[in-house]
Formats: structure tokens, sequence, C-alpha cells
């Protein structure tokens, strides 16, 4: 089957994952990571915490949280940056900012249960009223390329005082010709497998899409593409365009998302087919 990925920065990962399970692949990168370079939320973020002024701080990264140290370490000894987390809880969005943090030293207080969305990061704080109370509670939040609006919102509205904290920032790739490609092998009918692993992936195909003019053929192709989603937030924003993924891997990593999708995606797009009205192939 004809797999498109578009993924970036393990691109050639993916391509030989999909080579492997015996698909065809396309891979078309979509992103590219720009880090902030004048970051001043980030230095005023450990100016408070060296101050002890922040009272939770949540990792939702792994890049994320290795950047902002690489970051910070110019200006603060890391071993002041490594102390003053470890005095207070530090909350991991996942396994990526465990390791991460680990790596540091760094006392883990929570962990997000999967899928790890911020559902789950707000239901650490419900869960633990008595251990994490919110109220004019200053509570930081490590971003991953996008504000992470939900999530700002639930703890807001339980009280507590949110400091954002970008890192990096997801922008079109330098070169978009594979990704303008893949837009026209979607439209052609030449994809049978869509792969998304972020949601910025999606908004950047949208994005492009709309410039060559193809943003409403591109809808009505993917809708004949078995459409797989790494997890729940990737799969919100495909609702939102108006596109329903036909799986989620039972893990959010890529070799699982691959694996499976393997194992069902012809008897997924059969069905897919039977109920577009499609021509079977």
């Amino acid at each position: 089957m004809r797999v498109l990925s578009l993924e970036s920065r393990r691109a050639e990962e993916m391509r030989k994952l999909i080579s492997n399970f015996g698909g065809v692949p396309t891979v078309a990168p979509s992103m590219r990571e720009v880090p902030i370079e004048s970051n001043t939320a980030a230095l005023a973020f450990a100016s408070a915490l060296l101050r002890g002024e922040i009272h939770v701080v949540i990792f939702l990264t792994g890049v994320g949280t290795r950047a902002l140290t690489k970051l910070l370490e110019a200006k603060y000894p890391l071993p002041d940056y490594i102390s003053a987390l470890s005095k207070i809880p530090v909350i991991a969005r996942g396994p990526k900012p465990v390791a991460a943090l680990r790596e540091m030293g760094v006392p883990i207080a929570f962990v997000a249960p999967e899928p790890n969305t911020w559902r789950e990061v707000v239901g650490i704080f419900d869960n633990n009223r008595d251990t994490l109370p919110l109220g004019q509670r200053q509570i930081a939040i490590q971003e991953y390329g996008e504000s992470n609006a939900e999530l700002t919102v639930a703890l807001q509205e339980r009280g507590a005082k949110v400091l954002l904290v970008p890192v990096y920032e997801w922008t079109l790739p330098a070169d978009i010709a594979p990704l303008r490609d893949a837009i026209q092998a979607l439209v052609r009918d030449e994809i049978d497998v869509a792969m998304f692993t972020s949601s910025a992936q999606l908004r950047h195909l949208f994005l492009i899409a709309a410039r060559m003019n193809l943003e409403t053929k591109l809808k009505q192709s993917l809708a004949k593409v078995v459409i797989v989603s790494i997890g729940p937030i990737t799969s919100e924003e495909l609702r939102a365009h108006g596109l329903s993924p036909q799986m989620e891997p039972s893990h959010p990593k890529m070799g699982i998302m691959v694996k499976e999708a393997a194992d069902s995606a012809r008897e997924l797009k059969r069905s897919l087919l039977s109920r577009t009205g499609s021509p079977q192939e």
C-alpha cells in the first residue's frame, strides 16, 4: 500500500518502518523546529523559579525539556536550576519528558497517564487537590511549539496563575517541494494511507494546499484515504478539519503505529471505499 508520512525530525526512521512492513513510503517533511533565540519568557521563568515563586512546573515534551535546560545553562548554573526544580512538584506529560528529566536527576512528582493529553495533566490536579492546590498558585508550562489553550484555560478556571514558557516553535520546512508533491499525490488518489504524528503536520498540509488552491480537493481525497492518527490530540485536529481518523495505535509510538496500521490498513481501506462508493481496487 502507498503510505504517506509527514514526519520531519524522524523522516528516515519512518521511511524505513513503512518499507519494513511492506508499504511503499512517501515521506514529505512538513515541519521545522525553530528555537526562540531571544527567549525572555524562558529567562523570566528561570528567575522566578530560583526566587521560589513557581509552585509547579509541567514539562510537555522531551525535546522542549532539553532545549530549555540548554538555553538556561547559558545564564544560570545547571545545579541551581536542578535544585530549584527539585524543591517543587514537577509533572511530566509522558515518557519523553520523563526521560529528559531523569537524565538531569530531577525528581518527578507525577506522570500523566496515557494517552498523555492535556486532560490527563489536568486530572493529576483534580485527583490530588490536597497536595496540588491551584488557588492563586503559579504553574509554569513548558510549551512545545504552540500554546495548548485547553490546558491553560483549565488550570486558570481552577484558580491557577499560568506562566507559559515557549522553547521552540514549528514553522514550515525550508524546502516545501516534497509537501507540495504529497498534496498532488493525494488529490490524484495515489495514496492509500496517511499517517499523522502531530496536529501541526495537518495544519501545514492544509496551509500549503490552500496556497495551491487545492484545499477542497485535498479534503475530498483524504476522505478516501485510511487516516492513521498517533493519538487524541492529533485526532482532535483531524476532526476540526472535518476528517475522521480510521485508527489510533494502542500506544502513541511510531513503531507500534506503523505495525498496527500494516495489520489493519487493507481491511480499513476496503471498508472506507465501500462506504464512500468509490471503486474497489
